[in-house]
């Protein structure tokens, strides 16, 4: 009679011995050096709630697919590490009232002994916390090396404004007109900001999502943030001026249909048009439009706006355009200008419709223009109309030869416009890393000499958002006044600081060698382990980290740091795993179920079972506390099994053996498609069938015992671990090979077929998958003889599916 099943003792047991003989060394202990596989999780912020069950569904994903990277012969790169500066970690100090330094240690703390119980094969010689002066002096590096090539530039203009956090955001961090940390409603605010000319690598972040094995969804997203376009700016002359407004427009070929034209609010030239009587609308409206957000504003169903009292001149055929304000044209898309053509875009006819203004078509399904259009014609395809020498053109051929006619004509040019913008990168935060650029009056803006480098974030006890615009550290005279390292004047410290993005955007290049002092990563280093081979984590980080952390790469690989390109090759994002009806976890809602219970009740290798058993592994799941207790009985039914089998010399039968070959063609098949969930339900399959051979067979052979327990041990390391040695191994599970199969031996002898009259099945038998028609039409004859009482008018044999007769 086998021991039962001690959870506890079992993994206190492998927890020490793992400590002493890590499972993952850096070199194959026989002296053989091992491929590199590079697996990396998402780092976390250090949050004071800690982990929840949620966060440890992406963290044991990595960690089976790391360990079946490492039976599969790999020397697997596995680290973790901390993004610890940021709103997150600064807002909860606050609320705490303590330093950030202090609570963000503490939690550090607290969630590594958290996901020290998950059992991860962390490699945590590599790890890496964003706040370690030691890091953030690259993260200041890379910064300054931007400055240097004219990547990072100061510029004041009209922000995203956080009334709550008192800092600045990027565009992206806007989610449906609020801030994504807190939630409050983003206004607007001008701003002195450094900004990183993220644009200039629109065309190559576009371009190179062809060469990732990413899911076709982010890619999609990526692309449609990059957001790119052809079409032409045209030039229209200002009526009684030199002045000329440019507009982007992707359909220069509906020109002769812009009956007026709409500047945003904060364009350059948009107070200067009013006129006497319309000034002090026009600057009222101007100053509404700027305490919106930008989502806001093209949420807005109610169109709204202000005619400046200018006009414009359409350049193609003379006619006079009037020039409105509306806050539904964005400054920072195209040229802060469009030109409205009302008869071809929904959006224009609306504004059209309620300020009265003339809507010409331009195009026309048959070629005959509609009088009093009650709605637009949006169709791509047409014939175009109103449009002097253009009509009867195919619309869809002439939008491709516009742009190229209209810079022949000299009105405008043609050109590529983006959605991408310019990442706004300040913070008037404390918590952050400070930006190395000094203030000279003679010189200018000066970068910290990179010897000097960190620049340490000065200690402070009050460290609270001033809400003016301006960062805490901007009251710290004798940190903020220096000299100017070029020619020794009086000058001062740059006072904003990074964004939590900023560290998180390369992190994973510093953790294969993050104790180098004299470069970001050494060229060995990065040759031998880099890049991310796989990525794990939320999808919430689709377009932020993913593609800032692109572009970080592609910089530092023009200026030499690393040889390549692309940092992840393949990711893949586990769906979330929600509280009770689809509601997301969070302290404040109640509903957050910590690990820290289950494991003690039921063991890490249940939790970890039953993490991916949920559901599959990239879709949200509801979690149930109840169903951890058949993932748990699933493992002592096994275990029971295998220490049964181990006491007695059962020697494998055919059926042993190509339920075996069955079992590790169908787990590798499982696993390599990611489907984790259908994984686990094979164990569960697989494990009851050899039950119910044993008590025929008296048990199971040790080659298939140890073969299940080799395919098991990435998602249940302890009790593989024991039962490995249990079986008289002196070495780990982790060091054997992945379990190959044979289809020969897999395949079946007999199938079972029904056997059917006129489509009904009468009986059903067990047939050799090589019997011929004849055979098989005999053998149906013979079972179901005294139920064939007409005449039979036709024989079928469908191989291996069924056998019908059909009689009358």
């Amino acid at each position: 009679m086998s021991v039962p099943y001690n959870h506890k003792a079992i993994e206190a047991k492998w927890r020490v011995n793992w400590e002493k003989n890590p499972v993952n060394p850096k070199k194959d202990l026989s002296g053989v050096e091992k491929r590199k596989y590079y697996c990396l999780d998402m780092f976390p912020y250090p949050s004071a709630n800690g982990l929840h069950v949620g966060h440890w569904r992406g963290y044991v994903i990595s960690d089976v697919w790391s360990r079946y990277k490492l039976l599969k012969g790999y020397y697997v790169v596995h680290p973790m590490g901390w993004d610890a500066f940021g709103l997150p970690a600064e807002n909860y100090a606050i609320k705490m009232g303590v330093h950030p330094a202090d609570s963000t240690a503490k939690n550090v703390q607290n969630i590594k002994k958290q996901i020290q119980d998950i059992a991860a094969i962390y490699d945590w010689d590599m790890e890496v916390n964003t706040t370690d002066p030691e890091f953030y002096k690259w993260t200041q590096w890379i910064f300054v090396q931007m400055f240097k090539k004219g990547l990072a530039y100061e510029k004041e203009f009209p922000i995203n404004w956080c009334p709550s956090c008192k800092t600045g955001l990027a565009n992206e961090e806007v989610v449906n007109g609020k801030c994504e940390r807190c939630g409050s409603e983003v206004t607007k605010k001008n701003l002195r900001q450094w900004i990183l000319r993220i644009t200039e690598y629109a065309e190559r972040l576009l371009n190179d999502l062809d060469k990732l094995d990413w899911p076709e969804k982010v890619k999609k997203m990526q692309s449609d943030w990059i957001g790119k376009s052809y079409g032409a700016e045209v030039q229209f002359p200002v009526e009684g001026s030199d002045e000329k407004i440019t507009v982007y427009t992707t359909r220069p070929d509906t020109l002769h249909g812009a009956t007026f034209m709409v500047l945003a609010p904060e364009h350059a030239m948009a107070a200067s048009l009013s006129t006497d009587e319309t000034k002090e609308d026009v600057e009222k409206y101007i100053y509404d439009a700027s305490m919106k957000s930008n989502v806001d504003r093209l949420q807005d169903k109610e169109k709204t706006g202000v005619f400046t009292g200018s006009y414009c001149i359409n350049p193609l055929n003379g006619a006079k355009v009037p020039i409105w304000l509306s806050d539904y044209v964005l400054a920072d898309y195209g040229t802060g200008a469009i030109m409205c053509v009302p008869a071809h875009d929904n959006r224009d006819f609306e504004f059209a419709t309620k300020f009265h203004l003339p809507i010409v078509q331009v195009i026309s399904k048959d070629g005959k223009a509609t009088e009093n259009m009650t709605e637009a014609y949006t169709e791509a395809a047409g014939i175009m109309v109103n449009s002097g020498e253009w009509n009867g053109m195919e619309s869809s051929v002439l939008k491709k030869e516009a742009p190229h006619m209209i810079e022949k004509m000299g009105i405008g040019k043609a050109t590529v416009n983006y959605k991408l913008r310019d990442w706004v990168f300040s913070r008037q935060r404390y918590w952050g890393e400070p930006i190395p650029i000094i203030h000279c009056p003679k010189c200018g803006n000066v970068p910290v000499p990179e010897e000097e480098l960190p620049l340490r974030l000065p200690e402070v006890e009050s460290y609270q958002p001033t809400g003016t615009g301006e960062s805490p550290l901007a009251a710290i005279d004798e940190w903020v006044n220096c000299k100017c390292p070029v020619c020794g004047a009086d000058a001062k410290r740059e006072t904003n600081t990074m964004p939590q993005w900023a560290g998180s955007s390369w992190y994973f290049l510093r953790y294969v060698d993050n104790k180098n002092k004299e470069a970001l990563v050494s060229k060995e280093k990065a040759s031998e382990y880099l890049p991310v081979d796989m990525y794990i984590g939320g999808v919430e980080h689709a377009v932020l980290h993913l593609l800032y952390s692109r572009f970080y790469t592609k910089f530092l690989y023009d200026i030499g740091v690393v040889d390549f390109e692309e940092p992840f090759q393949k990711l893949f994002n586990q769906g979330m795993i929600t509280g009770k009806n689809g509601i997301k976890m969070s302290k404040s809602k109640g509903n957050v179920v910590s690990p820290d219970e289950l494991v003690s009740d039921y063991g890490c290798d249940s939790l970890r079972m039953y993490e991916l058993f949920v559901g599959p592994p990239e879709l949200d799941a509801e979690w149930d506390d109840r169903g951890i207790d058949g993932v748990n009985r699933f493992l002592k039914r096994f275990w029971k099994l295998a220490l049964d089998s181990k006491a007695t010399d059962v020697k494998a039968t055919p059926e042993m053996m190509k339920l075996r070959h069955k079992m590790v063609y169908e787990i590798t098949q499982r696993l390599e498609s990611f489907s984790l969930n259908t994984v686990i339900s094979g164990f569960m399959e697989y494990t009851n069938k050899f039950i119910n051979i044993a008590k025929n067979a008296g048990g199971i052979d040790k080659e298939t015992i140890e073969t299940a327990t080799v395919l098991l041990s990435p998602f249940a390391p302890h009790i593989a671990e024991e039962i490995w040695e249990q079986y008289g191994h002196k070495d780990t599970v982790f060091r054997q090979q992945w379990p190959s199969f044979d289809e020969t031996a897999m395949k079946d002898d007999e199938v079972e077929i029904p056997v059917q009259i006129n489509g009904k099945t009468r009986a059903v038998i067990s047939v050799s998958v090589s019997i011929t028609k004849e055979e098989a039409i005999a053998a149906g004859k013979e079972i179901i003889a005294d139920k064939l009482t007409g005449t039979i008018v036709k024989e079928i044999y469908v191989p291996k599916k069924i056998i019908n007769f059909v009689q009358r």
